[in-house]
């Protein structure tokens, strides 16, 4: 365990590096997320009763989307791991006295944990100081930010799970441009990160919700505006940990199987 703490803290100190690619991060997602909120104002303005949410919960939930982009977002790969797959050097990684599927685990919460604490303060605080309605809310009861908290985790991991299995299936094929275009096309639209969940037909909405992409970040944004409550809370934050622990196996299997057969040619 030790190993990979101090595997976790250089790279997650070596995160805090890009600065100037954080600041620019924080005006784009600032920018991006006014103007999607200015989107969705103008189609509320026309019948507010025909929307799932309310634009003060859709507000926060873009504003979280914004804040915690690094945590959340599926089209952010790591390259080095896809060249190491693709050019063999992944022998050099299988020399060190460590599990892979779980140093390149820990790899991937320190990448995002670091560029998130750079990007998210100076979002949510310019959040909370815009006016009503567009401005962030806190919950009506700490136990409601609580459990977001907790399901933020929940959240974050299955995100890097899900990037695991990806990372595995890329030992099966030649190029894995095919593989990341599909698998984070999928993940961004069925995740929320497009549109929210609620706001898909009803039919769709009730299948997608038990998909995992549903439990990455729809569950804890939602439950700080909200638009999750009571029992349901729970509910989905069980399907987090459910689809946390089958991710987190079957990315282990084709981790496994894939180094078990795996040939390095070369001098």
């Amino acid at each position: 365990m030790k190993k990979y703490l101090s595997f976790f803290r250089m790279r997650f100190i070596n995160g805090f590096q890009y600065r100037i690619a954080a600041l620019a991060g924080i005006i784009t997602q600032f920018v991006w997320g006014m103007m999607e909120i200015l989107m969705f104002r103008a189609f509320y303005r026309a019948n507010p009763s025909a929307f799932p949410m309310e634009f003060s919960a859709l507000s926060s939930y873009v504003w979280f989307q914004q804040a915690f982009l690094a945590l959340f977002m599926t089209w952010f790969w790591e390259k080095e791991l896809f060249e190491s797959i693709k050019t063999g050097n992944i022998a050099y990684e299988l020399c060190r006295p460590v599990d892979i599927y779980s140093m390149w685990f820990v790899r991937g919460i320190a990448n995002r944990a670091s560029k998130a604490i750079l990007r998210c303060i100076p979002i949510l605080l310019t959040g909370f100081l815009l006016p009503s309605p567009y401005r962030l809310v806190l919950p009506d009861h700490l136990s409601v930010f609580v459990l977001f908290l907790m399901s933020m985790l929940l959240g974050f991991l299955v995100v890097v799970a899900y990037g695991m299995i990806i990372y595995g299936l890329t030992f099966y094929t030649v190029n894995p441009m095919g593989i990341r275009m599909v698998s984070q096309s999928l993940a961004e639209f069925l995740s929320g990160a497009v549109i929210p969940l609620p706001f898909l037909p009803d039919k769709i909405r009730a299948v997608v919700e038990l998909l995992p992409f549903a439990a990455m970040q729809n569950v804890p944004f939602r439950i700080y505006s909200q638009d999750i409550s009571g029992s349901d809370i729970y509910q989905a934050m069980l399907l987090q940990v459910i689809w946390l622990i089958i991710l987190v196996t079957v990315g282990k299997i084709i981790m496994n199987k894939a180094l078990g057969s795996l040939t390095v040619q070369g001098g």
